[in-house]
């Protein structure tokens, strides 16, 4: 069974209900009134998939029918998604995976995060223009997501790894569905998609956007798939893709090198964990930064008198607390440099968290109202899967480019990252400054959430800095007010807002679904805010994907419709 997002909404609310009486599920319930994006559960008895395109949860799940674990279809979700999210995610960039072992009880982060090359030179990297960080070849990492992706599957996959590749090779062959948010998101880059040969041909058929529902083959990702496929990762390690790709930048002011693609490891690490609520929650270690974020605002909040509904004015006023608290030490203690984990385990201390919440609600500062413009992160696109299969052994994972069509640049057909503009370019004692071997900071936060040591919720989200404030929310209202999951993610999607402009700080930004009244009452007292989009347009705030896992043993799949999101299962 299979329901998107972008397909017609009656059939599959009628094939959801029908999948709930024939599990002894609880049926589809209408929102509550507040909610202004209404979310379609998909039941499943056995396995679920949770992805960012109709056909590609397809594939996952076809993937867990054929006998392969959740492991198994992670691999063939997430090459499928760097074909039918190009601008998003694709082997030419980073992941952050969590895999958890029914058997075992045990939960290991993966870290496939794009890493800077071990020759670069990082005091003539600074000297370079600022825009030389975001577009081309200069902007180009090390791509982890294949060595993590290869790597994980070799250490929990159970079906031979070249039948779990080929479905995306398929579907790079053949071409995949563009949908009508899918084209928006490539129109909302159209000038990079220009500026590269390679791309445009292959992105802007004929000079102009995809149609919708048209079909976008990719001859040249297909190949490279193919060989991946049949090569593993001696492909990339020192096989003829590495050697592609190193050629091309090379000869366009890039800074890999063979050597850096012969000695690149993903990393397999315990998760930052923290117990909330009667729950513990797991979520990525550094260098991602999100998950210290978000359960740092969680814990602080945790034995404060909060009343729902979570959006109200002395709410929202009471986490930007929290928040202005938390972001300045995140952004001074995450990064891919010694120490910065336990700096982040003593974040998440009772000490810690105690004066944290001293500080936000002690003598309150004044706030400052932002003047200046608000920073634009709509490019940045990432996107996040979740997979559950029949044992319960859950993969939750987050990949992206960084920014959208990431550097803007291709070869053997993959899309690449321009990860090196998530660095520190300026404070020098930053674990993020910019480095040699040194893979840079993000905002991904994959999050499984346990109960009595089982999973019982995995989840996550695109969306720049809105990733962990979004993954705060749903879980605030999921854990502390035990509201519906459909809801928590549906309800208007808020974001406490650091910009960029010198002095301007203590603002926050929401879908406009925000009433006027909560608005105003913000305003007073002294909060600047931004409305940034009609509710569920997707562009600031992404699409949460999720699934639930029940004590009976079945799931249920949440995709979000701010994006192109779909849930199948079996």
């Amino acid at each position: 069974m299979i329901g998107s997002t972008s397909g017609a909404a009656t059939l599959v609310r009628r094939a959801a209900l029908l999948v709930a009486v024939a599990f002894g599920l609880p049926g589809f319930a209408a929102p509550h009134a507040s909610v202004q994006v209404e979310l379609v559960p998909i039941h499943a008895a056995h396995g679920m998939v949770v992805a960012a395109h109709p056909e590609v949860a397809a594939i996952g799940t076809s993937i867990l029918e054929a006998g392969g674990n959740a492991m198994d279809a992670a691999v063939a979700v997430s090459l499928a998604l760097g074909v039918a999210e190009p601008f998003g995610s694709g082997l030419g960039g980073k992941l952050m995976l969590l895999h958890h072992e029914a058997a075992t009880g045990e939960t290991v982060a993966v870290d496939g995060m794009d890493q800077a090359g071990w020759s670069l030179d990082a005091e003539a990297y600074r000297r370079l223009p600022t825009a030389a960080r975001y577009d081309g070849w200069s902007s180009v990492c090390l791509p982890g997501l294949p060595f993590a992706l290869h790597a994980a599957h070799a250490r929990w996959g159970v079906r031979p790894w070249a039948d779990n590749v080929r479905p995306a090779a398929d579907l790079a062959r053949r071409g995949f569905t563009v949908l009508p948010k899918t084209r928006d998101l490539f129109e909302e880059r159209i000038e990079k998609l220009r500026a590269d040969p390679d791309l445009a041909a292959l992105y802007l058929p004929g000079g102009e956007l995809p149609e919708a529902h048209a079909r976008l083959p990719h001859p040249a990702l297909a190949d490279t798939l193919e060989r991946f496929a049949r090569d593993g990762i001696e492909a990339f390690r020192t096989g003829p893709i590495a050697a592609v790709i190193v050629a091309a930048s090379e000869a366009r002011g890039g800074h890999l090198a063979l050597d850096d693609f012969a000695r690149y490891e993903p990393r397999f690490i315990e998760p930052i964990a923290v117990d909330h609520r009667g729950h513990r929650l797991l979520g990525g270690p550094p260098p991602t930064s999100g998950a210290a974020l978000a359960f740092a605002m969680l814990e602080a909040l945790e034995e404060e008198p909060l009343e729902p509904p979570l959006r109200s004015a002395a709410n929202l006023d009471r986490i930007g607390r929290v928040w202005r608290e938390i972001v300045p030490i995140v952004r001074a203690e995450v990064g891919d440099a010694p120490g910065s984990r336990a700096r982040v385990d003593e974040l998440l201390s009772p000490v810690s968290i105690d004066s944290i919440r001293s500080r936000a609600f002690g003598e309150p500062a004044e706030l400052v109202a932002a003047a200046g413009p608000f920073e634009d992160a709509s490019h940045d696109a990432t996107t996040h899967f979740v997979v559950v299969d029949r044992a319960g052994n859950v993969v939750c994972a987050t990949q992206s480019l960084s920014l959208h069509f990431g550097a803007g640049v291709m070869a053997a057909g993959i899309v690449m990252n321009d990860s090196m503009s998530n660095f520190t370019f300026t404070v020098a004692d930053s674990p993020n400054f910019v480095a040699a071997g040194r893979r840079p900071r993000s905002t991904i936060t994959p999050t499984i959430v346990l109960r009595d040591g089982r999973p019982v919720l995995a989840l996550g989200v695109p969306g720049a800095q809105r990733i962990p404030t979004a993954v705060f929310q749903v879980l605030l209202d999921r854990l502390a007010f035990d509201r519906d999951l459909g809801e928590s993610i549906g309800d208007t999607r808020v974001h406490w807002f650091d910009p960029i402009s010198a002095g301007a700080r203590e603002a926050i930004e929401a879908e406009q679904s925000l009433p006027a009244e909560t608005a105003a009452a913000l305003r007073a007292i002294g909060w600047k805010i931004d409305l940034r989009e009609p509710a569920g347009t997707g562009r600031h705030f992404g699409g949460v994907n999720a699934i639930e896992l029940h004590p009976d043993g079945s799931r249920t799949g949440w995709p979000d419709p701010r994006r192109t999101n779909a849930a199948a299962g079996h």
